[in-house]
């Protein structure tokens, strides 16, 4: 019966999703599945870069709660009184700007001299991500690449005067990779938004995420920003429509939930710093970032950025659950990204060289024991298993398996393993020194374990 129903899962997932239109409704679009390559790829790199990135602050209190530390909102903390956290930043900027220093004025020390689109690529490749999704757009307006729509504020007119969203998805591509836009549905500040949204729809949002569609051709867009309003208002079901019948990514492109207030349908759901639910009815997608912030945030100190081994545990967990991990990045205003976050991109890569077997194209092992023991995960693909151990034990147990070979991955040495009932039972072998060192996790892939 498992066969069947893998084998008719298979069928769906890849069947012609072209082979029918798909009509401006959400029975419609949601009964298109979801691209295959996202749901098989697991690890994607998220970057926020924009003006924001000059001030590059946030306060450290987290007095407003959950995003007090978003250094890419540091424009609209300025402005938003209401927040506790609002003098922090009015105090800050005063201090280091002078009050007489607008927002719009970091635009001019926004100059990316230092970016090298191939180094950031090959550095993802290097970290085993399959996929980038880069902020074109945030909440602020300012767009990434030469829109007609931004006209004097975007990176091209104004700035760094270059398309920094062309050349990154040209190196990205190049590598291999696939390449996303996020794209902020609203702005913050911009006048047309503020006084007519349905005008704003019409003449700005809509003809700009067609350009960005058009001239890029990405395999991700990523909507935020979406909760002031409905997806009626912002015509999400009319864009989508278009997006998957007759845009030049109709086949491959993924898009997550974030099309209107309520997040209930789309394509992936999001959870972002492990809040909102996941379902393995679903796919879904982890975002955070290495730090507390999206944005480079130079306020932030060592103790909160996540290690390298949380770094790697955390991808473990979401994987083992069925879902995607997209770790951001915040690179500085000169466009170097920061010696630390790329060191804990280069440790994950270093893992997944050895243990990405147990990672890409992966499910989640939906009879998986409920247990107590937190350091032991499961994924699988087709009729192998993969038990992933965060902390090295001498046996281990699993129930309700069979095998016909254990391997250690990374181990050229023989495993011993027993079958015990309905149960196999492995008995760590012992590394020579150096062996196996360094790996934060460890996997066993169990053959013919269904």
């Amino acid at each position: 019966m498992r066969k069947i129903i893998t084998l008719l899962a298979l069928a769906f997932c890849c069947q012609d999703i072209t082979a029918q239109t798909y009509q401006p409704t959400w029975s419609s679009l949601e009964s298109r599945p979801i691209p295959k390559w996202f749901t098989d790829a697991k690890f994607g790199i998220f970057i926020h870069w924009g003006l924001y990135s000059v001030p590059a602050w946030a306060t450290n209190s987290n007095a407003d709660g959950f995003g007090s530390n978003y250094a890419e909102w540091y424009w609209e903390r300025l402005n938003n009184t209401k927040l506790k956290i609002h003098k922090e930043f009015v105090d800050f900027h005063n201090k280091n700007y002078g009050p007489n220093f607008k927002y719009q004025d970091f635009v001019t020390r926004f100059k990316a001299e230092l970016f090298e689109p191939a180094q950031w690529a090959e550095l993802f490749k290097a970290a085993g991500a399959k996929y980038v999704v880069l902020t074109s757009k945030h909440h602020e307006g300012f767009a990434l690449w030469p829109s007609r729509e931004s006209w004097n504020w975007n990176a091209y007119d104004a700035g760094p005067h270059r398309d920094l969203a062309g050349d990154l998805s040209e190196a990205v591509k190049k590598t291999g990779l696939h390449m996303g836009f996020y794209y902020s549905l609203y702005e913050w500040y911009n006048p047309l938004y503020k006084q007519d949204v349905n005008k704003y729809v019409d003449q700005h949002m809509l003809p700009q995420l067609k350009d960005l569609v058009n001239r890029y051709q990405p395999d991700i867009i990523w909507p935020d920003g979406e909760w002031d309003h409905s997806d009626t208002v912002w015509r999400s079901r009319e864009f989508l429509s278009w997006l998957y019948n007759e845009s030049p990514v109709k086949k491959t492109v993924v898009t997550n939930d974030r099309w209107g207030g309520g997040r209930n349908h789309g394509g992936f759901t999001t959870t972002e710093y492990g809040s909102g639910k996941a379902s393995l009815e679903r796919p879904w997608e982890e975002c955070r970032g290495i730090g507390e912030s999206f944005g480079y945030n130079r306020n932030e100190n060592l103790e909160q950025y996540q290690t390298s081994q949380q770094l790697i545990h955390m991808l473990i967990d979401v994987v083992s659950r069925g879902g995607n991990l997209l770790l951001n990045i915040g690179p500085a205003s000169d466009g170097t990204i920061p010696v630390i976050m790329q060191q804990r991109l280069k440790d994950m890569g270093d893992w997944l060289k050895i243990n990405g077997d147990a990672i890409y194209g992966t499910t989640a092992w939906r009879d998986a024991p409920t247990q107590k023991d937190k350091t032991v995960f499961y994924t699988r693909k087709e009729n192998d298993l993969y038990v992933i151990l965060t902390n090295w034990k001498q046996q281990v147990s699993i129930p309700a398996v069979k095998a016909t070979s254990v391997a250690l991955l990374g181990f050229k040495g023989k495993v011993t393993y027993k079958h015990q009932g309905n149960n196999v039972s492995i008995t760590a072998p012992a590394p020579s020194p150096g062996e196996l060192s360094n790996q934060h996790a460890w996997v066993y892939k169990i053959k013919d374990a269904f």
